[in-house]
Formats: structure tokens, C-alpha cells, sequence
């Protein structure tokens, strides 16, 4: 089978980080209405956001779209359109990098006798695939002890909010996602209009591809739709190139994934399954168009293995 590959590699930022994580003023009032929208909170000052988001931290694929600090607070919010199991354990990688900058910057050490305070952490990733029928949920970074540990001693968690309009939009309006309190804790429409609308853009493309078009007609289609539905006040006129490269960019990444799944490289490597992996890794080496950590992502190999295989007289040309 033919692997789809990563293309627009220009476009390295996603569609979600674009609107809620730059330093543009528009991207300022987003940022701040998302957050009151998920804490239930009136705060005003856009420059009361304090950004820090860190680029690649584990891969170029894998990084942390938005990190700010209100008051005592340190917020990540990421966004996948995959499962991934694996975030509480990606949190408390990106966690800790952004605490060495918060203490570095402060002239804070840990060698101090007195006790060193940090932001208290909270990290939500907004999730907008297919694979879970639940609206929101919480993984724990427990789940991966080999040794089966539920002291809660070392325990790190990713809440997980599905975007999927089952659970956010019903007839053009925000759902409950919090089904045991019986209150909306995130009425995105009243809220959070940027949310709602980056939402309804995802899901247009979405249902362009259900209906039978190739990915860049779904996507050409819904960002013309979004242009004249003035989604996001203007932006995706005014952005519209950008826009539409990191759509396609996005979609090869998850289609890539699909396939890497569909193919049985997550659920472990058989003899035959791993020559087969070293097989697939040799040729994306030989495309030169992903990194290696997104190969070694791809065929389930050891990153160590990968980098082994590039420097091997077997990837000539």
C-alpha cells in the first residue's frame, strides 16, 4: 500500500494554535474568551495572558499549541484530531520545560532551603477526531506504570474535551459537556465564538469528505464557505493561503496516522511486522520529507533504531 506523505510543510503552525496562540491583538481576545469560556471566569485584560508556548518539544508533530499564565495559573491547551493515550506523560515532559523557563527567568533554585512556588498546572487537550464516543474525559498518566499503581502519588492528568458537534453543537447551539453537574461548562456559541466557529469549520471539511471529494476540494470548499459565513471575524478571508496549507497539512498528518493504524503498527511488532517497519522506514528516509521522530512515530521503531537505519549504507539513493 502507498503511504500518503506530509505535504505544505511550510505551514508548521495548525489551524487551532494560528487563531488562539499568536501575539496578534485579534489572536489576544480569543485566546482570553477560551479560557473564561472553560473556567467560568469575566477577565477583560487580553495582555493578562502571558504566552510561553515552546516549539517541537518531543516531535515536530507533537508539540504544545498554547501555554499561558494567569495569575497563579499554568495553562497547555492542545488540540488532536487523534486518540492518543499517551498526553499525561507528553504534559509532564512540556511541563517541565515550561517550569525550568518560569524558574530560569525568575532566578528561582531548587537548591534553596525555602520552598520554590510554581503555577498550579492545568492541561486540556480539545480533541476533534472520530474514535470516542465520550464528550469529555480524563487520562491519567497512572494508565502507563507497568506496575499497576493507584496510590495517586504520581499522578498527572489531561482532560479531554471532544469538539465532535455531538457533543458541542446541537442546531447551531452549545450542548452541556458536563453531563454529572447538569450545567454547560463550556457554552461555546455565547462564549466562545472563536471555538464555535474553528469548530464548524473542521467539522464542514469533515463532512466535505464524506460526501465524496478529495481533501483539497473539501478544504477549498470550506474555507470559501467560512469566507462567507465571516467565521472568525474576517480571518480566514484575510488568511486564506495560510489557512488553507495548514488544513491540507493537517489532513495528510491524520491520514497518515490512519493508515500507520489501519496497518497494525501500534499494537506491537511480530518478526514479519518488524522487518516490514524497517522496510517502511528506509523509504521515508529515502523521501527526506518527515523527521525522524515522526518515522519512528509512523512504524512504531525505536527512535534509537531510526536514527540507525539513516546513517546505514542501506538508504542510498
Amino acid at each position: 500500500m502507498n503511504k500518503p506523505v506530509l505535504q505544505n510543510r511550510e505551514y508548521k503552525d495548525r489551524l487551532f494554535k494560528a487563531i488562539f496562540g499568536r501575539n496578534t491583538e485579534e489572536s489576544k481576545r480569543w485566546r482570553l474568551e477560551l479560557y473564561n469560556a472553560l473556567n467560568g471566569t469575566s477577565y477583560t485584560d487580553p495582555d493578562a495572558l502571558e504566552v510561553n508556548t515552546i516549539e517541537n518539544v518531543i516531535y515536530i508533530t507533537m508539540r504544545n499549541d498554547i501555554s499561558f499564565l494567569l495569575d497563579s495559573e499554568m495553562n497547555l491547551y492542545e488540540q488532536q484530531s487523534t486518540r492518543n493515550p499517551n498526553m499525561p506523560l507528553r504534559g509532564l515532559m512540556y511541563f517541565a520545560q515550561l517550569y525550568q523557563i518560569y524558574l530560569t527567568e525568575r532566578d528561582k533554585s531548587l537548591l534553596s532551603s525555602k520552598l520554590v512556588k510554581i503555577p498550579t498546572p492545568k492541561f486540556i487537550v480539545f480533541y476533534n477526531g472520530s474514535e470516542n464516543e465520550e464528550c469529555r474525559w480524563n487520562l491519567k498518566l497512572s494508565d502507563s506504570f507497568m506496575s499497576e499503581d493507584k496510590s495517586g502519588n504520581f499522578e498527572w492528568t489531561a482532560e479531554v474535551i471532544n469538539m465532535n458537534p455531538k457533543c458541542i453543537l446541537d442546531n447551531g447551539h452549545a450542548t452541556c459537556l458536563d453531563n454529572k453537574q447538569k450545567k454547560c461548562r463550556l457554552p461555546l456559541q455565547k462564549n466562545c465564538k472563536a471555538l464555535y466557529d474553528y469548530i464548524r469549520y473542521v467539522y464542514r471539511i469533515k463532512e466535505n469528505r464524506r460526501s465524496g471529494m478529495n481533501k483539497a476540494d473539501a478544504v477549498g470548499e470550506a474555507v470559501e464557505w467560512a469566507i462567507k459565513e465571516s467565521l472568525l471575524n474576517g480571518f480566514f478571508k484575510k488568511q486564506k493561503a495560510e489557512v488553507t496549507g495548514m488544513s491540507l497539512t493537517e489532513f495528510d498528518e491524520e491520514e497518515f496516522k490512519r493508515v500507520c493504524r489501519e496497518d497494525g503498527y501500534e499494537d506491537g511488532l511480530a518478526d514479519g511486522e518488524a522487518r516490514k517497519a524497517i522496510e517502511d522506514a528506509e523509504n521515508l528516509l529515502r523521501m527526506n520529507v518527515l523527521t525522524l521522530e515522526q518515522i519512528a512515530q509512523a512504524t512504531s521503531l525505536p527512535l534509537e533504531k531510526v536514527r540507525e537505519l539513516s546513517g546505514e549504507s542501506c538508504i542510498k539513493a
